[in-house]
């Protein structure tokens, strides 16, 4: 698929999911020019950053690299860092999911662990061996919060497919959800219209689980009210 030509990749389900939802996708092209990315941001209603597969450089939170992953090309990171500190000063609503929870933490101020396995005794497998259409453990959602808010629950089970989670939470965001071995797995600014970011898939989830769904939905509702 594109040879070793750098080539665009996103899976169908990120689009299905807001298409679906009465939303139009747009995928945005990883422009360098900030002028050129600001009358981007200009065009859309809300953001939804994906996961990327390979890791953010730990140089961008402050570490050397300890652990031999792949990491994600300079200009992807620098363009979805970018596109997160934008969306904070436009209060445009943003959804981040998996590695865009990451990004998200990082573009704030936040930190990574950089291999959960190596870095947190007693984890659990946050590589599921099942499909990711199958939830696989449960989450703690802390009350009062924007994910309560849209979920509806104190606890719901997720999927899981990461390696790296927060380390130390971006001092503008809080802590959302959690896991049973303290792995952070939602978080969120309390200070914007709609700003969340959450460590599981629901775009393998939002067909056949309706507390996953809600959270694109909320996501276009933000946006909607946005427009408007």
């Amino acid at each position: 698929m594109g040879g070793h030509e750098p080539t665009y990749f996103l899976r169908a389900r990120y689009i299905r999911a807001v298409e679906e939802l009465g939303g139009i996708p747009l995928i945005l092209p990883l422009v360098a020019e900030p002028s050129a990315r600001r009358r981007l941001l200009d065009s859309v209603d809300g953001l939804l950053i994906t996961g990327s597969g390979p890791d953010l450089p730990p140089r961008l939170y402050g570490e050397r690299q300890r652990y031999k992953f792949r990491l994600v090309s300079e200009r992807r990171a620098n363009f979805e860092l970018e596109l997160v500190h934008q969306a904070k000063k436009r209060n445009l609503p943003l959804l981040g999911i998996c590695g865009g929870m990451q990004t998200v933490n990082v573009a704030c101020g936040g930190s990574l662990y950089q291999d959960i396995p190596a870095q947190v005794p007693g984890a659990l497998d946050h590589r599921q061996k099942a499909k990711a259409v199958y939830v696989t453990h449960p989450v703690t959602v802390a009350p009062k919060s924007l994910l309560n808010k849209v979920v509806a629950r104190k606890k719901l089970m997720v999927n899981s497919s990461h390696h790296q989670s927060v380390k130390t939470v971006a001092p503008s965001l809080q802590a959302s959800a959690v896991a049973p071995d303290g792995i952070i797995e939602a978080i969120e600014s309390p200070a914007h219209r709609f700003l969340l970011a959450i460590q599981w898939h629901p775009e393998f989830l939002f067909e056949r689980y309706a507390v996953h769904r809600r959270l694109f939905e909320a996501l276009l509702h933000a946006a909607r009210r946005a427009r408007a």
